[in-house]
């Protein structure tokens, strides 16, 4: 029987991996380099979340290793190219919960601008005075979604049931928005100039990379809202920060950070008082939970049962004739 490790573990889900694999060892902790490859050491197939990263190094010292399965849609902790030429199959969850992510979004965004915590705390204290609290409706704005994929896609069906007027950019339109959401495509810096509230939904690639900048910026109206639950460098931190402080942003409601787990480094960030922070939890629910171990099991048991793996990572061919963010996001 082949070897199995599963890393980063909960101790509420260590009872459904050992129900379906009696024999894996199963560890809480997110681990890298040496200690990841001293962990690894013998194991033909590993199922991480994001925090252990699989570099080219870790994958050479690894000659045993012929699976590696991650908890995530997203993969840029593994190393795809030294898994390739080690003929070692990469998995991943390619939704596991997309609607869960897009209703964060949104429970940041009404949490923020109907002042619940603000309004807890006032409670609390024995003040039911409403004064201070006035909130901001969200029907009739205008939220840009930057990427229209399976959680772009749900963040626009809630923003429809808002009322919201719907501008999205991605280089791939989705027809079915468009036609039942009354979503429209416009370019990155339309929707920059035209939105009350932006949400990022997009993967982190070089040409996203701190797409939102100093000079994206400055495009936006002020008083801007800024929703990230994808990545945290999608944004230049120090950028973002200016902007609040001179009021181009009113609020940054943010799930990942750059630097993430580094407090001292986004301490300013973090501390300002228009900007809310929760520790990387957009995905953390219960169905969604449960389904990225379900959908890691059966990728497990098709390569036991050497079949065709549902989920083995591989660049899709896709036709795509928008211009995306790339375009602007990369001029400074």
């Amino acid at each position: 029987m082949p070897s199995i490790l599963f890393l980063e573990v909960d101790p509420q889900d260590r009872e459904a991996i050992l129900k379906h694999f009696p024999d894996a060892d199963v560890r809480s902790e997110a681990l890298s380099g040496q200690e990841l490859i001293s962990a690894c050491s013998g194991i033909n197939v590993v199922c991480c979340f994001i925090y252990s990263r699989f570099t080219a190094e870790v994958i050479r010292a690894l000659p045993d290793l012929k699976l590696l399965c991650t908890r995530s849609v997203g993969f840029n902790h593994i190393d795809l190219d030294a898994c390739r030429a080690r003929s070692i199959a990469v998995c991943n969850v390619p939704d596991y919960g997309s609607h869960v992510i897009a209703e964060h979004a949104f429970a940041l965004l009404l949490s923020s601008l109907r002042k619940i915590t603000e309004a807890k705390t006032k409670v609390r204290e024995g003040n039911f005075d409403y004064r201070g609290l006035r909130g901001m409706a969200l029907m009739g704005k205008t939220i840009g979604i930057v990427g229209t994929g399976k959680i772009g896609f749900n963040a626009a069906k809630i923003a429809h049931g808002f009322g919201m007027r719907i501008l999205a950019v991605d280089k791939c339109r989705v027809l079915e928005l468009e036609s039942q959401y009354g979503v429209q495509y416009v370019e990155l810096e339309d929707l920059l100039e035209q939105s009350d509230i932006i949400t990022l939904h997009v993967p982190l690639l070089p040409e996203t990379a701190h797409m939102i900048n100093a000079k994206t910026l400055k495009l936006m109206k002020p008083g801007v809202i800024i929703i990230n639950t994808a990545r945290g460098e999608l944004i230049d931190s120090t950028a973002l920060l200016r902007a609040l402080e001179d009021g181009t942003v009113s609020h940054a409601l943010l799930d990942v950070l750059e630097h993430e787990k580094d407090f001292q480094w986004n301490e300013k960030l973090i501390s300002h008082p228009n900007v809310v922070v929760t520790p990387h939890i957009a995905f953390y629910a219960d169905d969604s939970t449960h389904k990225m171990y379900t959908e890691s099991f059966l990728s497990i048991d098709q390569w036991l049962g050497k079949r065709q793996i549902t989920h083995q990572v591989s660049v899709p061919t896709v036709v795509c004739d928008l211009k995306g963010v790339h375009a602007l996001a990369r001029k400074k």
